[in-house]
């Protein structure tokens, strides 16, 4: 079996910055992570992998810098990884991101063996979009299964998967043939750490490296800024509240109850018409 898990290079949430005169944001400086949603997808490829055999190819589009996360990859236990990195690519929206993705994922078809699986996580935390995935699987004609919260079964006599899928009604239990694309939700598993062995072994591996012809993209209109459709007119931080949040003295309301009371009791002063809304709506019950 071969799985390929697309993965991104984002910045650090954590520590994003938005220039105050451009309204664009600061990526010089910010540390790099892996997409956390792709972790989760990783992780059950992964799992895939240690139960019925196979391989596991990550594959990332980003410049040159995006090998750190591949190699992050390669040391929490993948066993191949792809840098799709070129010129044409930079700018690229999720059209232009999930056509370069497809036609690597080809090339890496043909290089390494068509793959029974791919795996995405369900968004990335630096465009919160959710298209990438789906994008990619209508370009390579697979079946996808989105929001997937359990793997709960996989036959390969049968070409088959069951998934778990959570939806606004509950969750759905879904049954679909392989080669499918499927997009893992956050909290599906528990990320492993790595081996030490695996470490020293992305230490040592060659991250394979190509450019849009490498992966046999003949029209590189298609990519990048020319290929994307979508402009992102201006980024801006949310402005501070001017109402600063009201805090209860723990020292004067002690146990769980009083603190509750007493936060009520704020509420309800802050908001009068609150307690009367609440009252009709518990008369109704």
């Amino acid at each position: 079996m071969h799985i390929v898990v697309c993965i991104k290079q984002v910045p650090d949430s954590a520590q994003i910055r938005v220039h105050p005169v451009t309204n664009t944001i600061m990526r010089q400086g910010v540390p790099t992570i892996i997409n956390p949603y792709d972790l989760f997808s990783l992780e059950e490829a992964l799992r895939l992998r240690d139960k019925f055999g196979g391989e596991v190819t990550v594959l990332t589009m980003g410049p040159p810098m995006a090998a750190d996360s591949l190699r992050k990859a390669l040391t929490i236990g993948a066993d191949r990884a792809v840098l799709l990195t070129d010129r044409f690519f930079a700018g690229s929206d999720t059209l232009a991101t999930s056509f370069a993705l497809a036609q690597a994922i080809r090339k890496i078809g043909e290089e390494f063996g068509a793959p029974d699986i791919v795996f995405a996580g369900k968004q990335t935390i630096d465009g919160d979009t959710a298209q990438v995935g789906p994008g990619v699987a209508k370009r390579l004609d697979l079946l996808q299964l989105t929001y997937v919260s359990a793997i709960s079964g996989l036959d390969l006599e049968d070409k088959s998967i069951t998934i778990e899928r959570r939806s606004e009604g509950g969750v759905q239990i879904l049954k679909t043939r392989l080669p499918c694309l499927v997009t893992m939700l956050e909290g599906s598993n528990v990320v492993r750490r790595g081996r030490i062995e695996d470490a020293l072994r992305a230490a040592r591996a060659d991250v394979v490296a190509w450019n849009a012809k490498d992966a046999g993209i003949e029209d590189v209109t298609k990519c990048g800024l020319r290929g994307s459709p979508t402009v992102v007119k201006r980024v801006f931080a949310p402005p501070p509240r001017a109402e600063k949040a009201a805090q209860i003295d723990l020292a004067v309301h002690k146990t769980p109850n009083d603190m509750a009371e007493a936060m009520i009791e704020a509420m309800f002063a802050h908001s009068p018409s609150l307690e009367g809304d609440m009252t009709k709506l518990a008369a109704g019950f």
